[in-house]
């Protein structure tokens, strides 16, 4: 079987089509729907573009080489829709052939409500749960047990954002929407003073900053990059208040009042010294960013690869 024209632009929606290279949450090169090395079909690199049609013709080829006979072993005998919802599940946790759900599907006579429980049990990225994760289940599921598709189908080029406000092109939880306007404050991207907008400026300075196609839109990529932003901050934030601490038992009189040998204390800080410079070099893209000004060569070759 093979991915309905239907289901294809739902899978295209939850992922967010990005026709310029970027680096996801985690640091991989992403470009398209999603479409990192991984796929198979593509190795996106700095600076690559994509036509909407490439893109489209890169989602199929990565789903018909990878993801459909996956699906199709997993669940022979599968309907249309049913095959479609579960073909969106594993596009996003490549998890078909070890998931519970799969196999009360296949128990006759089925029951829909453990199926349902099951499949909303996969809602959680970094182990804890995200609001975007419950409600793209939701759609899912719907899709597997009603073959709900959604109506309106989504554009592959989104166009600029024209006015003062920033447009969104995927679908944000009031609570996600809040939390993104937080982070930009956070970031020193001003998001403006109406808490159901975001400032189209804000954005764009944050897109040419961070070498995204610059258009005022709020996409997938520039969510991502936003995410590892606000990473990058947390992690670097957690080793330096572990190297203040440690620092501040360094002297004899601490060293010997908590019994720690010299030795642990060193191993302590070189463990910390090691943890940094991970996250330094795990995030050498964004620490590009904030050295474009005082070093544009060395900033540039951080974010090149």
């Amino acid at each position: 079987m093979q991915i309905s024209l239907a289901a294809l632009r739902e899978l295209e929606r939850e992922e967010g089509v990005v026709l310029k290279a970027y680096r996801d949450a985690v640091g991989f090169w992403t470009i398209g729907a999603g479409l990192t090395k991984a796929s198979g079909v593509v190795d996106p690199k700095p600076g690559m573009v994509l036509t909407p049609e490439r893109a489209r013709e890169l989602l199929v080829q990565a789903l018909r080489r990878k993801y459909e006979p996956a699906v199709a072993k997993a669940m022979p005998g599968v309907s249309q829709h049913e095959f479609d919802a579960a073909l969106l599940f594993h596009f996003n946790t490549g998890a078909i052939a070890r998931a519970s759900w799969v196999t009360a599907w296949k128990r006759r006579p089925r029951d829909w409500a453990d199926v349902e429980r099951r499949f909303n049990a996969w809602k959680k990225g970094g182990g804890r749960v995200l609001p975007g994760l419950v409600s793209r289940r939701g759609r899912e599921f719907r899709m597997l047990r009603d073959g709900h598709y959604a109506t309106t189908p989504v554009p592959l080029a989104v166009p600029e954002a024209a006015g003062q406000w920033a447009r969104v092109s995927l679908e944000l939880t009031p609570d996600q929407f809040a939390a993104l306007r937080r982070e930009l404050e956070q970031l020193r991207y001003a998001p403006g003073d109406d808490p159901m907008r975001i400032d189209a400026r804000a954005v764009r300075k944050f897109q040419k900053d961070h070498g995204l196609n610059v258009d005022g839109v709020i996409g997938r990529a520039t969510l991502s990059t936003v995410q590892r932003r606000i990473d990058s901050v947390r992690k670097i934030d957690r080793v330096a208040f572990g190297a203040v601490g440690v620092a501040g038992l360094e002297t004899a009189e601490a060293v010997s009042l908590i019994g720690v040998p010299d030795v642990l204390m060193f191993g302590a800080l070189a463990v910390i010294t090691l943890l940094g410079g991970h996250h330094l070099w795990s995030y050498r893209d964004i620490f590009g960013v904030d050295m474009q000004n005082l070093l544009p060569r060395l900033a540039a070759k951080l974010r090149s690869f």
